[in-house]
């Protein structure tokens, strides 16, 4: 998705989420969910890539926990999926990090119907979330 597609798309929703109210935050500090519309999961299915090694794995990261993919720690603070009565899509909090000097890091929500939204920019890995169950 391009930027300037990226754009319209956020500012078409601007508007929707401001007449909708804001959840309320767990108790524990973990980040709320983006939207009242988001049933919580237990667990996230993440697929990683190395692109130079062109290695993949398929990871299995309950919420509060977290995997390793190279030297990536990748942890799951929160994973929701859409009510049945509306478009399937599941969304991940994710905390990804290198530990590597000046590497990049992720911290945010991550959709699965639209990786290019939220995407960790990484010159080496992909991460990106397959679902939540």
């Amino acid at each position: 998705m391009t930027t300037w597609a990226a754009a319209a798309f956020l500012m078409a929703a601007v508007p929707a989420l401001a007449a909708t109210p804001s959840p309320t935050p767990p108790a524990d500090g973990a980040p709320a969910a983006p939207g009242p519309a988001w049933l919580d999961r237990g667990t996230a299915e993440i697929a990683a890539l190395d692109k130079v090694d062109d290695r993949r794995a398929d990871l299995t990261i309950r919420v509060g926990q977290s995997a390793t993919f190279g030297p990536l720690n990748i942890a799951v603070q929160a994973c929701v999926v859409r009510p049945p009565d509306q478009p399937a899509d599941a969304a991940a909090y994710l905390n990804v990090t290198d530990p590597h000097p000046g590497a990049p890091a992720f911290h945010g929500w991550m959709l699965s119907s639209d990786p290019p939204v939220s995407m960790m920019e990484h010159p080496i890995y992909d991460v990106r979330v397959v679902a939540c169950h």
